[in-house]
């Protein structure tokens, strides 16, 4: 669906642009596990402000294709963020139930500023409307893989977004 070229072409605008708005200020990236990791990453040595970084491990999925819509905090956040200009790294935003959740939660922590990041962004499937500041490619309705993304823990690793055909 997404070649790996493209993927990190859009890495670099997106860098840019979040590294022009918090210009003068230190960013503190929330990535969300397991599937934001590859593109945290990435997106992170292309920032040219100060970065610093935490981790959150969220599931809606387990096994399954579809969304179960009950969000589980399976690792929370090991550094407060009171104070702090945030900014949520995800690899996909699909029904925003996971994304409101979040949001809610985090909020409700007293960061500075809070905003959202995600690589890939399924409008379609939206049920709880989020405001996605950053967003990397919009795409079908579609179960994608690769670049973090995946299906029962396989094909996180490839370098580019594939689709699962369904049957």
């Amino acid at each position: 669906m997404i070649p790996e070229e493209q993927i990190e072409k859009r890495i670099r605008e997106l860098a840019q642009q979040i590294s022009s708005d918090y210009e003068g200020k230190t960013i503190h990236l929330i990535v969300i596990l397991k599937g934001s990791i590859f593109f945290s990453c990435e997106l992170a040595k292309r920032l040219t402000i100060p970065v610093t970084l935490d981790f959150m491990s969220v599931s809606s999925y387990g096994s399954e294709t579809v969304s179960s819509g009950r969000v589980r905090i399976l690792k929370d956040l090991d550094e407060s963020i009171q104070g702090k200009d945030v900014l949520i790294v995800e690899d996909i935003i699909d029904s925003g139930n996971t994304l409101a959740y979040l949001k809610d939660l985090l909020m409700a922590r007293s960061p500075r500023s809070l905003a959202i990041c995600t690589l890939l962004d399924k409008p379609e499937r939206r049920v709880n409307n989020v405001d996605v500041k950053y967003v990397g490619f919009v795409i079908p309705d579609e179960f994608v893989v690769g670049y973090g993304l995946d299906y029962d823990q396989y094909y996180r690793n490839l370098p580019y977004i594939g689709v699962i055909e369904q049957e």
